[in-house]
């Protein structure tokens, strides 16, 4: 085939979702002309696989998939893209990485297909480029372009967008929601969307992507680790033996064989919890299964299982209410503050029973100091002038020095100061006692947004543990700090009736 002739381009370019016998004519090009080099060396025709076959059964104009590691859905949509963008002139396509390396490997896909079509002359015919670095082909006879890039503030400015592909979405650097923003706003109304990834944690923008995946429009795509047709072990000389339930359960629901549950009991023992995360199995605990919890995952689940709705929802759901406040009843707010601007951390009260230490509202928005204290003395002297306790960390300074002035009577006071001091020796006994009262006590715990919280509260390799990538940890830290202060203040009313007790035994 000699691809010099335009018009010939734009003929084909025109019916590439068409069906040609068993596969679409986007398909029988891709199988005709595009190479890739294989894992074991060499280079051949793509031929596509199970999960790329798949894809290009279901996919549609926005999409997002959730994968294994090395299935190929990379390197198919690349194909995809690649086929139209020398096809249909005046094309652009975009294919975004998380850093450098990953977008140089996809560029240098992208750049074999051209390199090894089938007629050298393509290159000098319709296909000649213009230039080929800084990861970008320029195809000037057909006003085409191919460009590879990485996700960064810049990605997809001033564009005007056919094909988006953006990769390893989870591993996206900071400013990943303003990025991917922008790349949205620049692909065309008709143009066509892939948001692709392994996971990593139950936060952060690829998992909120994939949750609210339906009703933004997209296509969901799920493709498990056995998909990939290499990932099994030779057993002839070292048989499974017993299959465990957990394995059975995949031999009779995926059609597992021997060798690729031998495969599996591998990777569990070389990567451990890390396995499910890189070869996921499911489309949900790939995602709990990235990183180390500091909270048990199993006692969140009873948490919200037995969780009853807010009794009171206010403000849009800002402040919820589960057990109204009781006469004779003494009540602690913790408080995790915070600047009140919208693109910035969120402000959080926690209200939980001092005797029983069960959940009873939540405060939680984006509020300035001014406006959260008055929300904070409303919310205090509804529950019958409830021991507030602000961390005076950063702005929790102007929060009390606003509670001071709104004269609210009970504040908690350590160390001769007004607040709770969030500190590098404190803050790890308040996380444990939080995490130790959950395991003991799941009922204690209502709010879907402090679960949600929990899940994605992790530990690092360093010991320090704060939120996930794109989390947030202000419902955690406020309910942290409420519970360490109803910790404290026991220990005070202890002392006291020690005290009280010697005096009357000296008496």
């Amino acid at each position: 085939m000699i691809w010099t002739d335009l018009q010939l381009v734009e003929q084909f370019g025109a019916h590439l979702d068409d069906k040609a016998k068993e596969e679409t004519v986007r398909d029988l090009l891709i199988r005709k002309l595009l190479r890739i080099r294989v894992k074991k060396g060499g280079i051949r025709y793509l031929k596509l696989n199970r999960a790329q076959r798949e894809y290009s059964q279901s996919c549609s104009k926005r999409n997002i998939v959730l994968k294994a590691r090395q299935v190929g859905i990379t390197t198919y949509i690349a194909a995809r893209s690649f086929i139209e963008t020398i096809t249909r002139p005046g094309t652009l396509t975009v294919q975004v990485a998380h850093n450098d390396e990953s977008a140089q490997a996809i560029f240098n896909i992208v750049h074999r297909f051209w390199e090894k079509l089938p007629n050298s002359r393509v290159q000098r015919g319709a296909l000649v480029k213009s230039r080929s670095n800084v990861r970008q082909i320029v195809f000037p006879r057909l006003d085409s372009e191919y460009r590879v890039e990485t996700a960064d503030d810049n990605a997809g400015r001033g564009m005007t967008i056919h094909n988006l592909h953006c990769s390893e979405v989870s591993r996206w650097p900071r400013g990943a929601e303003d990025t991917l923003a922008s790349l949205r706003a620049a692909v065309v109304p008709d143009g066509e969307i892939a948001l692709e990834s392994t996971p990593s944690g139950a936060a952060g923008l690829f998992y909120e992507e994939w949750n609210k995946a339906e009703e933004q429009g997209y296509t969901r795509h799920f493709y498990p680790w056995w998909y990939e047709p290499s990932y099994k072990e030779d057993v002839s000389k070292k048989p499974v033996g017993e299959l465990t339930d957990e394995e059975k359960e995949l031999v009779a629901h995926h059609g597992l064989t021997h060798e690729q549950i031998a495969w599996r009991r591998t990777r569990l023992r070389i990567m451990k919890k890390q396995a499910a995360q890189e070869y996921a199995e499911d489309p949900v605990s790939c995602f709990l299964a990235s990183g180390e919890c500091v909270f048990d995952l199993e006692s969140i689940e009873k948490a919200a299982a037995q969780a009853g709705p807010a009794t009171e929802s206010q403000d849009n759901g800002r402040c919820l209410i589960w057990l109204p406040p009781q006469e004779r009843k003494q009540y602690i707010i913790g408080v995790d503050s915070a600047g009140g601007g919208t693109d910035g951390d969120y402000a959080c009260a926690q209200v939980i029973d001092r005797a029983s230490a069960l959940q009873c509202g939540e405060l939680h928005g984006h509020f300035p100091p001014l406006e959260l204290a008055r929300r904070l003395v409303k919310l205090g002297r509804r529950f019958g002038s409830a021991l507030i306790a602000v961390e005076r960390n950063n702005h929790g300074y102007g929060v009390l020095a606003h509670l001071k002035d709104l004269e609210y009577e009970n504040l908690f006071t350590q160390g001769g100061q007004d607040g709770w001091l969030t500190s590098v020796v404190s803050r790890p006994t308040m996380i444990e006692n939080l995490a130790a009262m959950l395991i003991e006590e799941p009922r204690l715990f209502h709010s879907e947004r402090l679960l949600a919280e929990m899940k994605t509260f992790v530990r690092y390799p360093d010991g320090h543990a704060e939120a996930a990538e794109g989390a947030h940890d202000d419902c955690v830290m406020a309910m942290a700090i409420a519970m360490a202060v109803r910790r404290e203040d026991s220990g005070k009313v202890a002392r006291r009736r020690v005290v009280e007790l010697a005096s009357v035994d000296m008496g």
